[in-house]
């Protein structure tokens, strides 16, 4: 491993490479790969709490080969019927494949355009059922445990939605991705759902793709999953290897090692570079890691979608990963650049999109391993549920009182309401103070907009964050609320406490209620209710942790303001 390599994942690690070295023998001599494909929860902990019952995506890829009948059956039926459009409700594991999936393939020619619903903004609610007609549309309600609070209320607002239109034919339109037991499978059954999908509960969100929660609305964009699979059965059978003399040939081992190491030693974020069309798969590959990684006082923070700029902004804590399509080269130089500027690297090349299903079971062996190696364990979540607590708190509150506490604001600048650091006559030099007197080595910057996702709102955000990339050298992360709950919020929680979080939330101009239940009309609270109480429960989690948090309340012009920001 002493040159750098564009294939078979071999990484460039400069002087990092014998501490590598030596961890992978100690990875043979343990019998580390063994052990996990023998599911020996001693790997990670002396406790098989959230592991035993954790390891059924090692499976996944020769287990699901027996369901892809069902499946492709079952979307034939659908485009004879004269569906056309398909709407996931879901967050974190439950959405972030199946958007993957849409992106990156796109739609075949008379399949269903999928559009996948992760954001409680009213106005994002709104949006998608104007956009989409019930009568050719199916809504696919995805959670594994059956209760989620943002899936549910999806649910049953878009069940009466459609019912309006659909009548008695509304359940035809509906199906469920679950676990066998969850309330989603009760209540998909009291409601006759066109169809339940029933899931292995063995297998943890962010470890799905390659199960029923990524496979079947693969399989309703026109994915070949049979394709998908056998890619991934190849990388799984890479993974088994074990020996001295073929564990370079083992890519799951390789950069979980990889990971490891140089997260020990402070290298500890991972910062991907893509190919264009796979671009999107960066959002699945950093829940996955975040929340695997990112509790203990430890974490390895995934940066995705920053701005690739000279190698002269980036500090010397990034692990750059480049993963790019064969005959594509347009980032090639950007990334040369960054190994010869002596930052440890890899480059992964893929033959075609569908070579993705080998990248989802080597990335996850992957970040098992790196579990190893730091000694996390990967499959569990302790800090998540402490914002939900919270948020669910404030939502009782609501319904008692009809008022959300929210705290008020040290000062108020034109259509901003700030709170969390007071020290600035505008917003450039609030950001600029709070991030001053607050930022160390080793710290990220996170950007967390509970905004109407949107084009030119991303944009803007962005634009905020490259600013702040090069003025501090600082990584920098950014990620839509409640989304971003379910995908870096363990680690922003759980890791060793250097974010610095920029909460940025703003007032909505529709109210749009939640039902009590599906098929009645009562409602006791509306989903910019449900986003806030969202929002105050982060911000408030991030500081029973004591992380350093900036509050951004905009009453209007949200555009105008992110505009004026640095």
């Amino acid at each position: 491993m002493d040159h750098y390599r564009e294939e078979e994942y071999m990484p460039y690690l400069l002087n990092h490479e014998s501490d590598v070295i030596e961890k992978l023998n100690e990875l043979i001599d343990q019998n580390i790969i063994t052990r996990i494909w023998q599911k020996d929860y001693k790997v990670w902990s002396d406790k098989p709490d959230e592991i035993s019952n954790r390891l059924g995506w090692l499976d996944s890829p020769y287990e699901m080969q027996k369901s892809i009948d069902e499946i492709n059956t079952f979307a034939e039926e659908l485009k004879n019927e004269g569906f056309k459009n398909a709407l996931l409700m879901g967050m974190g594991g439950s959405s972030l494949a199946p958007e993957v999936f849409r992106l990156t393939f796109g739609v075949r020619e008379g399949y269903l355009d999928l559009s996948v619903l992760d954001s409680t903004h009213p106005e994002a609610v709104k949006s998608i059922s104007e956009r989409l007609n019930p009568e050719d549309t199916l809504y696919i309600v995805s959670t594994k445990s059956g209760g989620t609070v943002e899936t549910m209320s999806f649910m049953k607002y878009f069940y009466n939605y459609a019912q309006k239109v659909l009548k008695e034919n509304t359940s035809k339109h509906f199906i469920a991705i679950t676990d066998p037991g969850s309330g989603l499978e009760e209540t998909a059954k009291k409601l006759n759902f066109r169809k339940v999908f029933i899931n292995n509960p063995d297998i943890g969100g962010r470890f799905s793709a390659l199960s029923l929660f990524g496979l079947v609305p693969a399989a309703l964009v026109g994915v070949k999953i049979d394709n998908l699979l056998e890619r991934a059965v190849k990388a799984a059978e890479q993974c088994k290897s074990e020996s001295k003399d073929d564990i370079f040939s083992n890519p799951g081992s390789l950069l979980g090692t990889t990971m490891g190491v140089l997260a020990v030693k402070g290298i500890d974020k991972i910062t991907f570079i893509t190919s264009p069309q796979l671009k999107y798969f960066g959002a699945w590959l950093e829940q996955l890691i975040a929340e695997s990684t990112g509790k203990s006082g430890k974490g390895i923070v995934p940066v995705d979608l920053e701005e690739v700029v000279e190698p002269v902004y980036y500090s010397k804590d990034r692990f750059f990963v480049y993963i790019k399509l064969k005959d594509d080269y347009s980032q090639n130089e950007k990334f040369t650049l960054l190994r010869e500027g002596e930052h440890p690297a890899v480059q992964i090349t893929i033959d075609d999109v569908y070579e993705l299903g080998r990248e989802f079971f080597v990335w996850e062996f992957a970040t098992a391993v790196s579990g190893w190696v730091t000694g996390i364990q990967p499959f569990d979540q302790p800090n998540v549920e402490s914002a939900k607590i919270i948020a669910r708190q404030k939502t009782q509150e609501y319904i008692e009182t009809g008022s959300l506490d929210i705290t008020e604001p040290y000062i108020k600048i034109n259509d901003v309401n700030v709170s969390g650091y007071s020290k600035g006559n505008n917003l450039s030099e609030l950001i600029s103070g709070f991030i001053g007197d607050h930022i160390q080595q080793g710290s990220y910057i996170s950007l967390q907009a509970y905004l109407n996702p949107g084009k030119d709102i991303w944009d803007k955000l962005q634009s905020i964050r490259t600013k702040l990339q090069m003025k501090y050298k600082c990584p920098t992360t950014l990620g839509y609320g409640p989304r971003f709950l379910h995908s870096t919020g363990q680690l922003h929680k759980g890791d060793g406490g250097k974010g610095l979080f920029i909460q940025i939330t703003e007032n909505k101009n529709t109210n749009l209620g939640i039902p009590d239940a599906a098929g009645t009309d009562k409602s006791s609270i509306s989903f910019d209710v449900l986003i806030d109480a969202q929002s105050i429960g982060d911000m408030e989690a991030l500081k029973n942790n004591n992380r350093h948090v900036l509050k951004l309340h905009i009453t209007k012009n949200t555009e105008d303001v992110l505009s004026s920001i640095l």
